[in-house]
């Protein structure tokens, strides 16, 4: 599927994807910096991805985690620096959150609250847990 945004293409086919881009914003992000190629690689396998082109280049990704019955978990969300402020996060998260309509959504962000509770995306800490892997 794809969809235009003002002069931006954005697309969930895999195949477009660019993985040393991917790879590179990962890297420099709090949440991901520590993750291999390898690990890179096989979460994009078994996600349905979403991407953001400018001229033949990506720019911007997303992940989402789903049973596609009750719950979709979106991670991954980054806009590439130079692209920012332009409503891409907004459009993106937008999108997305249109195709899991009906499902319930979780994420996890510690500076974009205010993107996500646009969409209804609500803090809480109460009732999640988290267990991260050791080593």
């Amino acid at each position: 599927m794809e969809h235009l945004y003002n002069h931006y293409r954005f697309s969930d086919d895999k195949s477009q994807l660019d993985l040393d881009a991917i790879q590179t914003f990962l890297a420099k992000s709090y949440w991901a910096n520590h993750r291999t190629r390898e690990t890179i690689e096989k979460s994009i396998r078994n996600s349905t991805c979403y991407g953001i082109y400018c001229g033949g280049k990506q720019i911007g990704f997303a992940r989402v985690i789903t049973d596609w019955a009750t719950v979709y978990y979106l991670a991954d969300v980054y806009i590439d620096e130079e692209h920012r402020g332009h409503g891409l996060g907004k459009e993106l998260v937008g999108w997305i959150v249109k195709q899991y309509e009906g499902l319930s959504g979780l994420l996890g962000t510690l500076d974009a609250h205010g993107l996500y509770e646009q969409f209804g995306f609500r803090r809480n800490a109460e009732r999640f847990m988290v267990r991260r892997p050791q080593g």
